[in-house]
């Protein structure tokens, strides 16, 4: 007759059996429903790569070709905001100085006034009343993109606004000779994505002229096109006719030179606004004919032109520690920034960090901070050969990352102090950002999953059709379970069928993730 001992433990081992025989069949229940979605007949010519681990433990759940490189597309932002947000810390706040170059006499300066670029990537124009930063589910600089764009309810040139306030609380009532921006905080440099390419120091409402675009009441009519922020550096040409509803919106924006913008189309009558957008070829200049008229407005009389080139060359960068500083725009704390940039998927800003990464150790090249920055994923156990990167905002062609690598970027940050702010600043599935649109209201993930998305594509010619080059998700989540995960899928080169989007793509992702909630051990 058996023990009482031996019983107990062959109940145990039956419980234990069952046990993991339970766990092997959610996993392989998991599996199948994954691949059920990714061996479908519209990817195979695709190529993909996931990795799905448990964010406490490292054990994985889910793999393939998770040690292979894939094109992350904006994934890539969530690199080079770690490596930007370890260096300058969430509570850094940016401070553009104004410094005055001559003597003041009854309000009058004789000389210059000089606005030296620090790298505020905002300048205010995004900064609502509670200091926080407003963005957009679908922000300005995809305008040339999407019909979704949309603007913040904030002023692009409060930053400009404040200074000029400054200068004249400072007893400046009116400068004779000329308003300069420096602009030689680091080398220029081109960043990649849509939107504005140029990197520059200073940037005034994403260095954008937006256009926005109202039909009128009735067929036949000019739309009503206006620009933002108003300037009267910029001469609009604009002539779009409102059409009957059902026909197409043809919106073409055509930079003519400089200061001389020309909109051409037309937009369906009773239709919604349209955003489209115009990218600054010259920031300094932008920003300085903003100043110019921001300064006048502020009631300081300036007499410079905001339309011809400076007269006067800039002083030495040694000098200024010996110039009256007259002013100076305190930004909002770097974490707003990382908010923004991760949020909406920014690609200017993400494209500047790197060379501010650079300027924050002395350096002023974009090669330099690259260097930084793969010091940091390095120090934090990242494999070297896992990732390669051109580019701070993803779509450059040596751009390439591993999904492990991915995972354990985000496993390795959850370590950090800093990482509260970094995963509040990810974009919420169903809820906000870039995977706002992602899965339905009802979905049972929905505020589930917290991460960065990425789509790059370009446009086939021999087939008139879109190539898919990437689409991407580096995210943490909690299942129904309960169990905290962590997860990298990367899918590229899909070709899509004629007028399929790219959003497409967007929602099979988010379709892997309610699985993967479900579904999970």
């Amino acid at each position: 007759m058996p023990s009482q001992f031996t019983v107990l433990s062959r109940i145990c081992f039956i419980v234990a059996a069952l046990c993991l025989s339970g766990s092997t069949c959610a996993a392989d229940d998991l599996r199948a429903k994954i691949e059920e979605i990714i061996d479908g007949p519209a990817y195979k010519h695709a190529h993909w790569g996931i990795l799905i681990v448990d964010s406490q433990t490292g054990e994985p759940l889910y793999e393939r070709n998770s040690n292979r490189l894939f094109l992350p597309a904006s994934t890539t932002k969530l690199y080079s905001c770690a490596a930007a947000l370890a260096a300058f810390g969430p509570d850094y706040r940016f401070e553009t100085p104004v410094y005055r170059r001559g003597e003041v006499r009854d309000g009058k300066l004789q000389g210059d006034l000089i606005l030296v670029a620090q790298g505020d990537l905002t300048m205010g124009g995004r900064t609502k009343s509670d200091g926080e930063m407003a963005f957009k589910n679908h922000d300005h600089i995809y305008a040339g993109g999407t019909t979704e764009a949309e603007l913040t309810d904030t002023d692009p040139l409060a930053g400009l606004k404040e200074l000029a306030r400054q200068v004249k609380a400072a007893g400046i009532t009116s400068i004779t000779g000329d308003v300069l921006i420096d602009d030689r905080l680091f080398e220029r440099a081109q960043g990649s994505g849509s939107g504005p390419r140029l990197i520059s120091p200073i940037i005034i409402n994403d260095n954008i002229v937006d256009l926005v675009v109202t039909p009128a009441g009735e067929a036949g009519k000019p739309a009503s096109v206006k620009m933002r922020p108003q300037t009267s550096t910029v001469h609009l040409d604009a002539w779009v006719e409102t059409v009957s509803e059902g026909q197409k919106t043809e919106i073409q924006v055509k930079p003519a030179s400089l200061h001389n913008i020309v909109v051409r189309g037309k937009i369906p009558v009773n239709s919604k606004r349209r955003l489209r957008i115009h990218d600054v070829p010259d920031p300094a200049s932008f920003a300085r004919g903003l100043f110019i008229e921001a300064l006048k407005e502020a009631g300081v009389k300036v007499a410079a032109s905001p339309l011809e080139q400076p007269s006067v060359e800039l002083p030495d960068m040694e000098s200024y520690a010996k110039l009256p500083r007259v002013a100076t725009f305190t930004s909002p704390p770097f974490s707003e920034i990382i908010k923004v940039t991760l949020k909406v998927s920014h690609n200017l800003y993400a494209s500047t960090l790197p060379l501010l990464l650079a300027v924050k150790q002395g350096k002023r090249t974009l090669a330099e901070g690259f260097r930084l920055q793969r010091k940091f994923l390095t120090d934090l156990g990242i494999d070297g050969n896992s990732m390669t990167f051109a580019s701070g905002a993803g779509g450059a062609n040596a751009d390439a990352v591993t999904p492990q690598a991915s995972v354990q970027l985000l496993r390795e940050l959850s370590k950090r102090s800093d990482f509260k702010v970094f995963h509040a600043a990810l974009p919420v599935l169903g809820v906000d950002g870039t995977l706002v649109d992602a899965v339905s209201a009802d979905s049972p993930a929905k505020g589930k999953v917290q991460g960065k998305t990425g789509t790059l594509s370009w446009y086939d010619l021999l087939s008139e059709r879109t190539l898919l080059t990437s689409k991407a998700l580096a995210a943490v989540m909690t299942t129904a379970k309960g169990r905290p995960l962590t997860l990298a899928i990367y899918v590229n080169l899909v070709p899509l069928p004629k007028d399929v989007q790219t959003s497409r793509e967007g929602k099979t992702i988010g379709q892997i993730c309610e699985v993967i909630y479900q579904q999970a051990p």
